[in-house]
This record gives structure tokens, C-alpha cells and sequence, in this order.
């Protein structure tokens, strides 16, 4: 009987212990950035131009305006998710870009150019 409790207790043990590293591990998932310059066909930046950053999966759509030089940040994106990256200015808007969820780098500078 002493020989069961022990098992019982190991195994309780085991799950809890189990559990708490599977936790540890979904929490220890990176996250990454994607910075850049908008630019226009002469390579000058485009400020304010607005940036799209759409989920994949969700198709949540985030936006960011450009600063006075063209630079735009999106932060905390999650690592498994495919996004897709675009450009517009006055009703002209650039090529859409993929960052891939198997692209691993959790820095990510990608330029976004606008024909004017």
C-alpha cells in the first residue's frame, strides 16, 4: 500500500512539474520588431505616410504614421505569425511585403518604398 502512495505522489509530482515546463516555455517564446524608412522612388523619405501591418492568420491590421524622416516601428510581434507590410501615401501605396513566421531574426528592418 505505502508503495502505491509513493507512485501516486511521484506521478502528481511528474504532472505538476511537467505542466510548469510547458508553461516556462510558451512564456519564453520571443517576440520581434520591425522597423524601417518609407522611401519614394528617389529613395527620399515620405513622412507621414501611413504604414500597414496586417496578421495573417487574424488579419488584424495595425497602422503606424511615419515620423519626420520616414521611420516606423511595430514592436511585440509574436514570432509564429506570418504579417504582411505595406505603405501608402495621398492614395498611392507600395508593394506589400511578408515577414514569415520561419524568418527567425527578432530584429527586422525592411525599407517600404511609395512610386510618387
Amino acid at each position: 500500500m505505502k508503495s502505491y502512495r509513493i507512485r501516486s505522489v511521484a506521478g502528481v509530482w511528474l504532472v505538476i512539474t511537467l505542466t510548469a515546463l510547458t508553461a516556462l516555455t510558451a512564456a519564453a517564446q520571443h517576440t520581434r520588431t520591425v522597423s524601417g524608412t518609407v522611401l519614394d522612388a528617389r529613395n527620399n523619405p515620405v513622412p507621414g505616410a501611413i504604414v500597414y501591418l496586417k496578421n495573417v492568420r487574424t488579419r488584424a491590421m495595425r497602422t503606424y504614421i511615419a515620423d519626420d524622416h520616414g521611420r516606423f516601428v511595430f514592436h511585440a510581434l509574436a514570432a509564429n505569425t506570418d504579417y504582411n507590410l505595406h505603405a501608402a501615401f495621398h492614395g498611392k501605396a507600395g508593394s506589400e511585403r511578408m515577414i514569415s513566421s520561419f524568418d527567425s531574426r527578432r530584429r527586422i528592418h525592411m525599407d517600404l518604398k511609395i512610386p510618387r
